[in-house]
């Protein structure tokens, strides 16, 4: 049975919330990554590439989550992100097959129920879409630019992240920007001072050479001080544009649950039947004002006519009774009444929205 925590974890992985699951798993180091949940038997690893979310498969793993874990069909990670990868092609493959394959080379020869491996997926590749390389062949130019992006993403993880509501205040070994500003500074003053010491011992000093290197020393403070608020704003800037595509991304997510779920007539769970986490809810596991954000996000509020139709729509589409004939009897008896009544709630949510705009 999944804990509370697991529970945790599972939200923050099905949500894409980087920061949130970073905090809480260097706070929970003892947190076993290594459970499934649902029909689909799937780990945190499987949903993680089932989303495609790359920096959260390199957290999973850097905590321990294991790539040979499998699945209901006796699938594992790799497997799934291998069919990303032919579906969306060599991005995919960079973001998520890369790196699982580093971490476990075994992986690419495990079969699942079906007799297919990894590696047989990736055969399956189109020659633009980038082949499977021989790790003998790997450029170690490729290898270096893959290893300071990751140190860049652990750098802007720990900046942007202490912004973040599960924060970790006594948290020793973090570094922030102002940590990082003070140690440089320490280190050019232990400098100066050094070589204001070897001028000491030096009885020929010129006056004006003092002056000029004195003029020297408070032109690179000035120099320093400028670095340091220039990278200070991009890492604003990437943090900013990291959160927004975030947030893209969810609603990407959710709409295309929406399309697959009320657009079928049928259902990939067992026998047509649609249980509380077949929902294409907009944040699984979140509150109704965050799924409400999840299902506007991008819309120009200030636009009233666009905005409100797009709320129409969204009405529409939750309204208990509509919901009802699109899905009343494809849902599970044990999770009936719980779906209908967050449905419910959800259709409140939006209608006391709509009111707010007259």
């Amino acid at each position: 049975m999944v804990k509370r925590k697991q529970r945790r974890v599972l939200r923050y992985v099905e949500e894409g919330s980087l920061m949130k699951l970073k905090s809480f798993l260097r706070k929970h180091k003892d947190l076993e990554l290594n459970f499934t949940q649902g029909k689909k038997h799937r780990s945190p690893l499987h949903i993680a590439c089932s989303h495609g979310d790359d920096a959260v498969l390199r957290l999973l793993l850097k905590h321990g989550a294991d790539p040979l874990q499998t699945d209901r069909n006796g699938e594992t990670p790799l497997h799934l992100a291998a069919k990303r990868a032919l579906k969306h092609g060599k991005g995919a493959y960079d973001d998520l097959v890369v790196p699982l394959r580093t971490n476990c080379p075994e992986a690419m020869d495990i079969s699942n129920k079906a007799g297919v491996t990894p590696h047989d997926l990736l055969q399956w590749m189109k020659p633009e879409q980038g082949k499977v390389k021989n790790e003998s062949c790997v450029d170690p130019e490729q290898q270096w630019r893959e290893k300071l992006l990751g140190e860049c993403q652990d750098e802007f993880s720990e900046t942007f992240g202490q912004y973040d509501d599960d924060f970790l205040w006594d948290d020793k070994d973090e570094v922030d920007f102002g940590d990082w500003a003070d140690q440089i500074r320490r280190e050019y003053f232990a400098k100066k001072r050094a070589k204001e010491q070897r001028e000491a011992s030096s009885s020929g000093q010129k006056r004006s050479k003092r002056r000029e290197e004195t003029e020297e020393d408070e032109r690179s403070r000035r120099e320093l001080r400028a670095r340091l608020e220039r990278e200070h704003e991009e890492y604003l800037q990437r943090a900013a544009r990291k959160e927004e595509e975030t947030r893209q991304g969810r609603k990407r997510r959710y709409e295309e649950r929406c399309a697959a779920t009320f657009q079928s007539s049928s259902s990939k769970a067992p026998e047509g039947l649609l249980g509380y986490d077949d929902i294409p809810w907009p944040a699984p596991r979140g509150s109704l004002e965050e799924m409400v954000g999840v299902m506007l996000h991008g819309a120009d509020r200030s636009d009233t006519t666009v905005f409100r139709k797009l709320l129409r729509r969204q009405q529409a589409l939750w309204h208990p009774d509509k919901f009802f004939q699109r899905c009343g009897g494809r849902l599970l008896e044990s999770d009936r009444q719980k779906i209908l009544d967050t449905v419910t709630g959800l259709s409140q949510e939006l209608n006391r929205l709509a009111q707010n705009l007259r």
